[in-house]
């Protein structure tokens, strides 16, 4: 639907420190802004420390008053993966420490809507709360903290979303993005954020002379909620991942961890950052988008390997009805855009979407795969309980999805009720009478935004590899210098292959045989591909761009392509 560049990166000159590599890998490492050698050292020794981040050291002060007075703590968390890291670590690590009275509320997506809410103030003031901590969430809440105000119950907030033109009136917070801190990664999940204040709590103690535990024994909670949330993995969040996914690997991870990766058939042992994304993610963020994120967190904070696994049953459960329902809302939404394609002759620079009957948690992940398809920016809205239409925006590189809401905002105040979010991604809530109106104007704003030349989707290749890099060796030394993900690319690769072999397996996906030019023979797949195309006979060659991957199977493994995108040549 959309057309696609596929060019390979210029050379780039490698300093002296990348001399022991090959020179593939220097190129690639260089490319996504290694410079040194000190910056593939993964040890946590060279996290910030903590008193960088601004408000942390203060919010630790009061979680220490709060845990020595034994008042009640609240944490309000979000529903998605990294509302219920972060929710499952903040209740966690504060237990370990020795609070008593901690109970946490994760708003339902139904009922209660977004973040903090004075809907939610009222559940926390019935559980008694003395002290309410927001995690991936807060800081455009301002009528929830007011309310919390009001009611005497202070708010310490913990979160990682841009702010809006005002803060809310919280006693503290704590975000990398607020306009005065200087934390080195503004970039950090939820989960990092609530982490660093818990590394702030656990100097309070130290200074004070009371035991506390390794806190290192949650990085398995930070790393799977930072991979899911999908942040930039600079520097910082190189280090959270890389520490939390060595403890899994060793086996060092929480129950809930581990039975999930059983139920996805992960092996812990090869686990790599994707994996946290696409096999522990989903399942997590399954519970926020279907039914009630509490399954999720409970899941995380099982104490027991059988609790565990029969709470990641439920999950998978969730996970599977969350696909099914996904693929009719997709193909509703294909169809959708290939009239508004027929009747226009050419897609709007942005694409506004709507069913009735569309499910409210899947219309994120519907905007994603339209997005991905279109090359677009995508919004996918649904109906919600109160009568509003609930959307899930999602963007492409250069356009920042939350800053044009903004725009929008300011220039039609009566249009959106409400929104916030990040360059990526964004939610937001309108009238269903406003529908139309919303959708020329945010067209409009795109338009107006984005060059003609941002709307053709390019694929930046690594170049062209050898028959010495399709061998186990070579990909496992270049997992070595992951975790990749956003911001720090997987490497992507392309070449002309011939066609030995190619199937349909499963309803959308294409197994081949393919061979070299050098003659060497590799498997590989390629997902969700138009059937309506392929697989077709007739051709014999192609150029595909993919990714290496250690296939292993029965206790064998071996290099398998991951195709990206392919093109017969017939």
């Amino acid at each position: 639907m959309t057309d696609i560049s596929v060019k390979r990166h210029p050379h780039v000159d490698v300093g002296a420190w990348a001399n022991n590599l090959p020179e593939i890998i220097a190129q690639i490492l260089a490319r996504r802004g290694i410079t040194d050698e000190q910056q593939l050292d993964l040890g946590a020794r060279h996290l910030p420390h903590f008193d960088q981040l601004h408000g942390a050291s203060a919010a630790a002060e009061r979680l220490a008053q709060a845990i020595r007075e034994n008042q009640a703590i609240c944490i309000c968390g979000d529903f998605d993966a990294d509302g219920a890291t972060s929710t499952a670590l903040m209740v966690s690590v504060l237990q370990a420490l020795g609070a008593t009275r901690v109970d946490y509320i994760v708003p339902n997506r139904f009922a209660d809507g977004y973040g903090l809410s004075p809907a939610v103030v009222a559940q926390a003031h019935q559980l008694g709360a003395q002290l309410i901590v927001t995690v991936d969430s807060g800081i455009s809440c301002h009528a929830g903290v007011d309310a919390a105000r009001a009611a005497d119950i202070d708010v310490i907030i913990t979160d990682h979303h841009l702010p809006g033109a005002t803060l809310p009136n919280a006693n503290i917070i704590v975000n990398p993005n607020q306009p005065d801190c200087q934390f080195p990664s503004p970039n950090i999940a939820g989960v990092g954020v609530a982490f660093y204040v818990l590394l702030a709590l656990r100097h309070v103690f130290r200074e004070r002379g009371l035991e506390v535990p390794n806190l290192a024994q949650w990085l398995d909670l930070v790393a799977v909620g930072t991979v899911a949330d999908v942040v930039r993995l600079d520097g910082v969040n190189r280090i959270l991942v890389q520490q939390g996914l060595q403890r899994i690997r060793a086996g060092h991870c929480r129950p809930g961890i581990a039975a999930l990766l059983q139920i996805a058939n992960r092996d812990p042992k090869q686990l790599l950052a994707s994996d946290l994304g696409f096999a522990i993610g989903p399942r997590i963020n399954a519970a926020g988008r279907l039914d009630d994120m509490a399954a999720g967190i409970e899941c995380l904070l099982a104490n027991n390997l059988t609790t565990a696994q029969q709470l990641a049953a439920q999950l998978d459960q969730l996970n599977q009805a969350r696909r099914s329902i996904e693929t009719e809302m997709r193909e509703e939404a294909e169809a959708y855009v290939a009239q508004i394609n027929q009747d226009t002759d050419q897609l709007p620079a942005g694409l506004v979407l709507y069913q009735p009957g569309w499910h409210q948690g899947v219309v994120g992940i519907v905007a994603g795969r339209v997005k991905e398809q279109c090359h677009r920016p995508v919004i996918a809205f649904a109906d919600s309980d109160d009568g509003l239409l609930k959307g899930s925006a999602r963007s492409i590189p250069g356009l920042h999805i939350r800053d044009v809401l903004e725009r929008v905002h300011s220039l039609h105040p009566d249009l959106i009720q409400r929104f916030g979010g990040h360059a990526m991604a964004a939610g937001l809530s309108l009238a269903r009478d406003n529908l139309d109106t919303f959708r020329d104007a945010f067209i409009a704003q795109v338009t107006e935004w984005v060059d003609e030349s941002a709307l053709t989707r390019t694929i930046w290749s690594d170049g062209e590899l050898d028959a010495s890099c399709f061998q186990e060796p070579f990909v496992r030394q270049l997992e070595s210098f992951g975790p990749w993900g956003q911001g720090f690319a997987e490497p992507v690769f392309d070449g002309e292959f011939r066609v030995v072999q190619q199937r349909l397996v499963g309803e959308r996906h294409i197994k081949w045989v393919l061979e070299t030019a050098d003659r060497v023979v590799l498997d590989a797949i390629a997902f969700n591909v138009d059937t309506s195309l392929w697989p077709d006979a007739s051709v014999q060659r192609i150029h595909a761009v993919y990714k290496l991957q250690l296939n292993h199977f029965r206790g064998r493994t071996s290099v398998q392509l991951q195709l990206e995108h392919f093109r017969g040549l017939r």
